[in-house]
């Protein structure tokens, strides 16, 4: 049993995963706070556009202007 627990203590066969299993969710976290950051910003430019546009009367070439 010594023997086992000895064994046990120096093995560092799991060490690299637990490492990438680490970096991988830090990276992950990191990726979601910049998709939040992302979609409001789009959002807004989304919101600002529809504003620009609104009301925005387009006419053919010699055509005159339509009603919408």
């Amino acid at each position: 049993m010594i023997k086992f627990i000895k064994n046990f203590t120096t093995d560092e066969d799991g060490a690299v995963t637990v490492d990438w299993v680490v970096l991988t969710a830090a990276v992950v976290g990191l990726a979601a706070v910049a998709w939040t950051q992302v979609s409001d910003g789009v959002d807004d430019l989304a919101g600002d556009i529809d504003t620009a546009l609104t009301g925005v009367v387009v006419t053919a070439p010699n055509a005159g202007p339509t009603t919408p």
